[in-house]
């Protein structure tokens, strides 16, 4: 009877080449469908957009004043009320996010102990995965009602309400994404400063601050991106008015608010009602988009790179 030993090493082999070959074809089929499924978002956008613009003209769409696309008589297609409203929102939000982010994001990286970390950042994020529907209650029952207090004039409906709401959803990412980038600073910059004689707060604004803003200005890049697709909570805080006012305690609309109020309606499809619905998804996924390759271009501008 034979002893020599089997050799097991190319049919563990081959068994290896298998499994990676269907690893590698699921992992491309999934990349195929997130590309897909892209590319036909933007095909649907860019066909019901060139039915619109074959009717409304770039220079009234892109620079008109008046936005009433079911009005009777004479509509108007002048998209610069709704885009000053998504502006107002952005504006607004991130003037309550972005400071409030920022340093807590400080504090959780620099000041606070594992423990209190371990605590205070899953709890934050929470307000993450609040659903923003619920957020726009909040705004309506809550946040409008001391606005009316400190400011009478103002409506049930208003600008500053979903502002202040939306900044405070944004606030998770700011944080987060922000506390990410500090805590990757290595600790020997932080010795280094200390050696200097810098004080906490010195190392904190001169030394991590700095050396993670790449990280922290794409955090920025991203919630305002966030927030100029927000659509539920300004829905129901903002209100469905659009018009072009510097009153922050007025009614205002936003973009994804007009698209909400048209595709739950009754407009008809093939209206120019209706397909405004595309030229308003378009406006506003090129919107985003920017945002994003800003986001990037950040990231890869300003990225530091330690050894």
């Amino acid at each position: 009877m034979s002893t020599e030993p089997i050799d097991l090493s190319r049919n563990g082999n081959d068994v290896g080449t298998i499994g990676d070959r269907l690893a590698r074809y699921i992992f491309f089929g999934c990349a195929t469908v997130t590309i897909a499924t892209t590319l036909a978002i933007v095909l649907v956008l860019v066909n019901g957009a060139t039915d619109f613009f074959s009717t409304v003209s770039l220079t009234e769409f892109f620079t008109g004043t008046d936005w009433s696309p079911r009005a009777a008589d004479n509509p108007s297609f002048g998209v610069l009320p709704l885009v000053w409203g998504t502006l107002m929102i952005t504006v607004g939000s991130a003037l309550i996010a972005i400071p409030i982010g920022t340093l807590t994001a400080i504090y959780l990286s620099e000041y606070a102990s594992s423990r209190v970390r371990r605590v205070v950042k899953p709890t934050l994020e929470i307000l993450a995965g609040i659903p923003t529907i619920v957020y726009g209650f909040f705004a309506l029952s809550f946040i409008t009602p001391i606005l009316q207090q400190i400011y009478p004039g103002t409506g049930t409906f208003n600008a500053a309400a979903g502002a202040i709401v939306v900044g405070v959803m944004i606030i998770p990412m700011v944080s987060s994404i922000s506390e990410d980038a500090m805590s990757s600073v290595p600790d020997s910059l932080r010795n280094a400063a200390y050696g200097l004689g810098a004080t906490k707060l010195e190392v904190s604004t001169q030394v991590v601050l700095p050396a993670s803003l790449s990280g922290i200005l794409a955090a920025y890049v991203l919630a305002i991106s966030r927030a100029i697709g927000e659509t539920m909570a300004v829905t129901l805080a903002a209100g469905a008015l659009a018009q072009v006012t510097m009153n922050p305690f007025a009614e205002i609309q936003t973009m994804t608010a007009y698209m909400v109020e048209i595709g739950t309606g009754d407009a008809s499809v093939g209206s120019i009602g209706y397909q405004s619905l595309f030229a308003i998804g378009l406006t506003l996924f090129a919107m985003t988009f920017l945002m994003n390759v800003l986001s990037m271009w950040i990231r890869s501008r300003y990225r530091e790179e330690y050894q």
